[in-house]
């Protein structure tokens, strides 16, 4: 295991760090999201550390905390990556989450307690069970409604009748694909901002496990990373795999870059 690019600042003086989390157990079509991680580092190589827009260094600010491996109890896992994450926020730190299917996010909400979940995702994730798991990774929205107020699906374009049915309910808000350049964030209190890399269109990031036509463009998800960072508690992106050429895993490590130097402005100056 590498160290994300530029992440080279002191454990006790960084104000992120990035956790690596490379669960894969539940993917239903592709799997291979236990090499995101890694895969994420890898392509993010090239990346320059320093950021024109805000002025900011990302060597002065982010860590590589490294992987917490997962094993066969999942309920058992995320209880354990909670308490590492709720470490890191403890600490001072914004733990940068690298999935890893989709189920790790259930650990990030825990640990980070915010009142809104904002999530880019081509699917609804509001299963209560999936092929009779209740942690799969269709049903990380239905786990975050446990915990937030409210959830923000952007770019969700496919999912169940029932899915659908609840996500008619007054705590979730479903932006399509076609409306999300428009979006703005109008929410109360601290988000949780997490991104699938499947709500971009497979054509940008082939690289995962359920992909989705019809999805968003790259430059609509930075824009939505850098309007919610400024309100962000937490962060993760998750559902990358090997079964590209890296496409994925480059956007996932840029849009990790872009939400450290967004949140960086608005709360370190």
């Amino acid at each position: 295991m590498g160290e994300f690019p530029g992440a080279r600042a002191d454990l006790n003086d960084a104000a992120y760090a990035v956790v690596g989390a490379p669960l894969d157990v539940s993917t239903t079509f592709r799997p291979g999201a236990r090499f995101g991680p890694d895969r994420v580092r890898r392509f993010a190589r090239p990346f320059d550390e320093y950021d024109q827009r805000t002025g900011h260094h990302f060597s002065d600010l982010a860590c590589d905390s490294g992987d917490v491996a997962p094993w066969g109890d999942v309920p058992d896992y995320l209880e354990f990556l909670t308490g590492q994450l709720t470490d890191h926020h403890d600490a001072g730190r914004l733990p940068l989450l690298l999935g890893g299917e989709h189920t790790v996010t259930v650990a990030g909400i825990r640990a980070a307690g915010p009142d809104v979940y904002v999530c880019l995702d081509a699917h609804l994730d509001l299963y209560e069970a999936y092929a009779g798991d209740e942690y799969a990774h269709a049903t990380v929205t239905n786990h975050a409604l446990d915990i937030v107020d409210e959830t923000v699906l952007l770019g969700a374009r496919t999912g169940s009748e029932d899915e659908w049915d609840r996500a008619a309910e007054a705590d979730v808000t479903v932006v399509p694909p076609e409306e999300v350049a428009d979006w703005t964030p109008d929410f109360d209190g601290d988000a949780y901002l997490s991104i699938d890399i499947d709500a971009a269109d497979p054509g940008f990031a082939p690289g995962t496990g359920t992909p989705e036509p019809f999805g968003l463009e790259p430059r609509e998800m930075r824009d939505v990373v850098r309007s919610v960072a400024p309100d962000a508690v937490g962060f993760d992106v998750v559902e990358v795999n090997d079964r590209d050429d890296g496409q994925a895993a480059s956007l996932a490590g840029k849009l990790l870059q872009t939400f450290v130097f967004a949140h960086a402005e608005a709360t370190l100056g």
